[in-house]
């Protein structure tokens, strides 16, 4: 226990150094008001980087809670190892734009469309990967951590969008690939090798006459198939078929082979949907994704769950396409904020320690 003489002196210095920052007062009853201290501007800030197929984002935020720089690219036809080359310029421009230069790098995030582990034993592009990760480390100096993007949206989704005031939700993303995130009371369930939620592995289709395929969910649910079968069945009086999801959606209002198609899609999802609720029986189901986040499937997808196992409540996410990065930036910083009280957090992968464990050889 420190004196408050001794407490107040401490407190008073660290502020003076901008490490710590009042955040509040509190006034009760009876009694002297408190002033709350949270950390200041010169802590430390983390960078979190959702590292897509159409696109990367990233977000420097301080450990304040302060926003300091954002950073987006759209990608078109880029490779993996294209895409793991960019991670680097990402990072470089975003601080070029950030005022926190002169403060330490305390964690960086890396949310990628793959299967995340501690050997990264499912990664494709992984000796591409990881010199990338050994040049940020020795670049930086700072923990580096990976996570499955759709667990980063899912963590997002329940701590700042549509899951925030539930126990238990999983996220579903329905866009050009198909995943889920798990979040139960605020941690993340990735699963023994870190494949829980990976939906498009599920047995597809389930018939006398024809044998499932390896990732046909997701071939069959995705974007580009969408747009397939809508193409193939698209009547010439109606024009040109759509060119995008957006466009299709877009056209539900004034055309009856638009609603078709997504109604048929919307009961694809509530298909998929009910199998997740029967195994896993959450309080919510957050639709997310390029697709998933059109409010024009939720009716279709609510009672086909209803009518296959029982009722749940489904929603829109409300973060868009900024629920993967706004996940990975949360998950540094409450990495960053466990190491500074003497805690050790649980990622998938944390880099350089999965490297003294024997679990990579690179």
């Amino acid at each position: 226990m420190f004196s408050k003489p001794t407490m107040s002196a401490a407190v008073s210095e660290l502020e003076r150094y901008d490490l710590l920052a009042p955040v509040g007062v509190n006034r009760g009853s009876v009694g002297r008001s408190s002033v709350t201290y949270g950390l200041g501007p010169r802590a430390g800030f983390v960078v979190g980087i959702d590292c897509g197929t159409t696109h990367v984002n990233a977000i420097a935020r301080g450990l304040d809670g302060a926003t300091l720089a954002t950073v987006g690219m759209q990608l078109v036809d880029k490779s993996a190892a294209e895409r793991f080359q960019l991670v680097e310029e990402i990072i470089k421009q975003l601080l070029s734009q950030s005022e926190a230069r002169s403060t330490p790098l305390r964690a960086l995030v890396i949310a990628l469309p793959n299967i995340i582990s501690a050997s990264l034993e499912r990664m494709f592009g992984r000796d591409i990967l990881l010199p990338i990760l050994a040049r940020l480390q020795s670049t930086y100096g700072a923990p580096i951590l990976l996570e499955n993007n759709v667990n980063c949206a899912a963590l997002a989704e329940y701590h700042e969008g549509a899951a925030k005031h539930h126990s238990f939700a999983i996220y579903m993303q329905i866009g050009v690939k198909t995943g889920m995130g798990i979040v139960l009371d605020g941690r993340l369930f990735r699963g023994f090798k870190g494949g829980a939620g990976e939906i498009g592995h599920l047995p597809f289709p389930w018939s006398e006459r024809e044998q499932p395929k390896w990732q046909q969910v997701e071939t069959y649910m995705g974007s580009a198939a969408l747009l397939e079968r809508a193409a193939m069945s698209w009547p010439k009086k109606d024009g040109a078929p759509p060119g995008s999801t957006s466009d299709l959606f877009a056209r539900v209002e004034q055309s009856l082979a638009a609603r078709t198609i997504v109604e048929q899609h919307a009961r694809d999802i509530g298909n998929l949907a009910a199998a997740c609720v029967s195994v896993l029986d959450p309080e919510l189901i957050v639709l997310g994704g390029g697709v998933g986040q059109n409010p024009q499937l939720l009716p279709s997808v609510r009672r086909v769950v209803n009518e296959l196992c029982w009722a749940v409540e489904v929603v829109n996410g409300q973060l868009a396409d900024q629920a993967t990065v706004l996940g990975a930036v949360r998950l540094a910083m409450d990495f960053a904020m466990a190491r500074l009280l003497g805690e050790e957090g649980k990622p998938a992968f944390l880099y350089p320690e999965a490297l003294t464990v024997d679990r990579i050889s690179v």
